[in-house]
């Protein structure tokens, strides 16, 4: 079986803004509702990191809100790193001054791309899914930023279990806000053929990395390789990469699709 190989990343930019320690939350806080300090630059690095990857879940990607200058910070990264395709889930909006969103950069054409609310104690969290290739065999891409709360996660991962359910060429990543020996993950795996890895990467605080919570998870018929961490600018977060075996028939299009 023939397969193609894909560089995957998942990066929770914190909407271009900088953290450098535990004290930033508070002595630079107004850099999360004012279009201060150098967020255009910081988005600069983070398409130079985006673009040598073929598919880029974003978490916290302001969709053009006060704090950004109004800029679509997912077509932004889309325009500077070559990405032909592009899409965003705005999710939490603070009255205009600041807004959130889940962003989906890719250098295949997706089949389709749906978003999708999860449920939780307060509303404003939501994944956005991704299909290539045609059918059940397609590859389907799912990014999700999941709740502090373990209540709350538990049903947002309840949800994307049946969105994710069967699928034999499925993957998942974003900002899970846990790590993966947690019972509402375990849910996940029971219910779904998404993998574990083999341990976590540590990607939080980025300045200091001490908790694996971000994640991307794929299926069994998928292969992961080089699973490694590396700055998003100066988010709080480190950015994931992997690179990933997908055979080929599960990015075969409608046209692609071999002859009976």
């Amino acid at each position: 079986m023939s397969h193609r190989r894909l560089k995957l990343l998942s990066a929770n930019i914190q909407a271009g803004s900088s953290t450098r320690g535990y004290h930033d939350y508070v002595a630079r806080s107004w850099s999360h509702v004012l279009p201060a300090g150098n967020k255009r630059g910081a988005l600069d690095t983070i398409a130079q990191l985006a673009g040598q990857h073929d598919i880029v879940g974003l978490q916290e990607s302001d969709p053009g809100s006060l704090r950004s200058g109004f800029t679509n910070q997912t077509h932004y990264l889309a325009e500077r790193a070559g990405f032909a395709y592009w899409s965003h889930q705005p999710n939490r909006s603070m009255g205009g001054v600041a807004s959130s969103a889940n962003g989906l950069l890719s250098k295949l054409e997706p089949i389709s791309v749906t978003d999708h609310p999860l449920p939780g104690r307060i509303a404003g969290r939501g994944v956005l899914l991704a299909r290539f290739g045609e059918g059940d065999e397609g590859l389907t891409v799912a990014i999700a930023h999941l709740s502090l709360g373990a209540t709350s996660r538990m049903s947002q991962l309840a949800f994307i279990a049946e969105l994710l359910h069967g699928l034999p060429h499925a993957v998942l990543m974003g900002d899970f806000n846990c790590t993966l020996d947690r019972p509402e993950m375990a849910l996940l795996y029971q219910r779904t053929r998404l993998q574990p890895p083999t341990h976590g990467v540590l990607t939080f605080p980025s300045w200091r990395p001490q908790r694996a919570i971000d994640h991307i998870l794929a299926t069994d018929p998928l292969t992961c390789h080089a699973v490694s961490a590396m700055p998003a600018a100066l988010s709080d977060h480190l950015a994931l990469s992997i690179d990933l075996a997908v055979p080929d028939r599960a990015l075969n299009r409608p046209s692609q699709a071999p002859s009976p």
